[in-house]
C-alpha cells in the first residue's frame, strides 16, 4: 500500500470515528458532558475541545494559513456538544480534503509551525499529517473512555480500516453521505 493511500484512509477513518463518538455523546445531558472526569483533561467537554483546538492548529499550518496561533486561540471553548461537533465536523472535512489533493511528493514538503516567540518548527508534511492523525486517536481514546463511565453506551471505534467490514459502518457511510470508494481509492 501506497504511503499517501493509507493516509487518506486514516483522514476518513478519522472522521467516522469523530462522527460516531459524537453521535453517542448526543445522549449526554450538557451535566454529564461538563462533569467532570479522571482523564489528562478533566472533562469530555475539554477533551473535545482540545481535539479541535490542536486540529485547527495544525490543519491552518498544513494549509499554509497566517497566524495558526489564532486558530489555536480561537478555538470554540465551553459550547454545547452540537456546537463542537459541527466545526469538529468541518475541520475534518478540511483534513480529508487537504490530504485528498495531494500528489505524493507533497509529503515531503516542509510545513512552518509556528510555536510563538518567533520559534518556528520545520516538519515533513507527512510527519505533521501523521502527527496529528495520531494526536486524534490519543485523545478520542480517552473521551471514549471517560464515556464508558456514564450510562451512554461507548462505540466502537477500531473497525474502519478493513474492507471487509464495511457491514460494520454501513449506517454511518450513509450518514456521511460517503461511499466504501471514498474509504479505500
Amino acid at each position: 500500500m501506497e504511503l499517501l493511500a493509507f493516509l487518506r484512509t486514516q483522514v476518513h477513518a478519522n472522521r467516522l470515528a469523530n462522527h460516531r463518538l459524537h453521535e453517542a455523546m448526543r445522549a449526554l445531558s450538557r451535566e454529564d458532558y461538563e462533569a467532570p472526569r479522571t482523564s489528562f483533561f478533566p472533562s469530555l467537554a475539554k477533551t473535545l475541545e482540545h481535539i479541535l483546538a490542536v486540529d485547527l492548529y495544525y490543519l491552518a499550518a498544513l494549509r499554509g494559513e497566517a497566524d495558526a496561533e489564532r486558530a489555536w486561540r480561537d478555538s470554540p471553548k465551553d459550547v454545547p456538544l452540537e456546537t463542537l461537533a459541527a466545526a469538529q465536523a468541518i475541520a475534518d472535512q478540511r483534513f480529508i480534503d487537504h490530504v485528498d489533493a495531494l500528489a505524493p511528493a507533497a509529503l515531503d514538503e516542509i510545513v512552518d509551525l509556528d510555536r510563538g516567540n518567533g520559534r518556528i518548527q520545520r516538519e515533513r508534511r507527512g510527519h505533521v499529517i501523521a502527527h496529528l492523525l495520531n494526536h486524534q486517536v490519543h485523545h478520542r481514546g480517552q473521551a471514549h473512555a471517560m464515556l464508558a463511565g456514564t450510562a451512554v453506551a461507548a462505540p466502537q471505534l477500531d473497525e474502519f480500516l478493513m474492507p471487509s467490514e464495511a457491514h460494520l459502518r454501513a449506517d454511518d457511510v450513509r450518514a456521511l453521505g460517503w461511499s466504501e470508494a471514498t474509504l479505500f481509492s
